[in-house]
């Protein structure tokens, strides 16, 4: 599958300001980026650095106060793989990569300590793939998606207790029922097709049978859809920015455009992995 995605971001500068962005989609693991451009108004030279560990890839600016627009876009190819959910079991714990492992543990937004009774009351008897899917059921149905009901603090234990998030807190909200479980997860900033209204999105991984498959409990876009900016133990790990000093501006504008062929409106009931075994 073949995407154009992009975004501008305008920011209004009251002081100098250091700013961190991660917009820019993944190299690698079931997706390449064929060509893309990065540009700022302003001029101001660009530091960039990719994590190996995840593939994450940074932007630091230090913006001078004004005005300063943002620009990027690139041409991806992603090549999911799909895999059959009945036959995708969870992978026990003394047999989990050690590299998984700490995807496990509870992290600044997503408490699995605090919901595991739960967790294993509501989803204990399904197992691998099913039990994930179950989750993002469960939040679908039981969770509003109201926007402005969250903020940067809000957690998963924050979200369960009021019912109500955006796609940020319905990842959050998914990590920690799967860790709670045993089940190694971890969060997605992506570029999604077919999401309305555009913005960016996020999602959520889960490690079944030696892959990291994808799922969404907002239920916004196909899965197949998606094209991979940053993977973190949750949002901490993968803000699209991240800024030291004054700076405020409208909400970004994102772009999702497909270039291939194939009819925009197939949605995939196969399990989805952007990641190699």
């Amino acid at each position: 599958m073949r995407f154009s995605v992009g975004c501008e971001i305008q920011y209004d500068v009251s002081e100098e300001t250091t700013l961190i962005l991660n917009v820019e989609a993944q190299h690698g693991e079931g997706q390449e980026v064929l060509d893309e451009q990065f540009s700022i108004s302003s001029g101001v030279p660009a530091e960039s650095h990719i994590v190996p560990e995840t593939g994450n890839r940074y932007r630091r600016l230090k913006l001078n106060a004004g005005q300063h627009l943002i620009s990027y876009s690139a041409t991806v190819e992603t090549r999911p793989y799909f895999g059959d959910p009945a036959l995708i079991p969870q992978v026990p714990i003394a047999e989990l990569p050690f590299e998984v492992i700490t995807h496990l543990s509870p992290s600044r937004y997503c408490q699995s300590d605090k919901l595991g009774r739960f967790a294993w009351r509501q989803f204990g008897n399904a197992n691998g793939y099913e039990t994930v899917t179950a989750i993002c059921n469960w939040i679908y149905e039981n969770v509003d998606y109201l926007e402005g009901s969250s903020d940067g603090s809000t957690s998963a234990y924050d979200t369960f207790t009021l019912r109500a998030g955006v796609c940020r807190d319905f990842a959050h909200l998914g990590i920690t029922f799967a860790r709670a479980l045993g089940i190694p997860a971890r969060f997605v900033s992506a570029y999604a097709y077919d999401l309305t209204p555009q913005d960016f999105h996020a999602v959520f991984e889960a490690y079944l049978d030696g892959r990291w498959y994808l799922f969404d409990a907002t239920r916004r876009c196909p899965i197949d859809g998606l094209v991979r900016i940053a993977i973190g133990r949750d949002a901490a790990d993968s803000a699209f920015a991240t800024y030291f000093g004054q700076l405020g501006g409208p909400a970004a504008l994102v772009r999702v455009e497909r270039l291939d062929s194939q009819p925009g409106t197939d949605w995939t009931v196969a399990a989805v992995s952007l990641s190699s075994p």
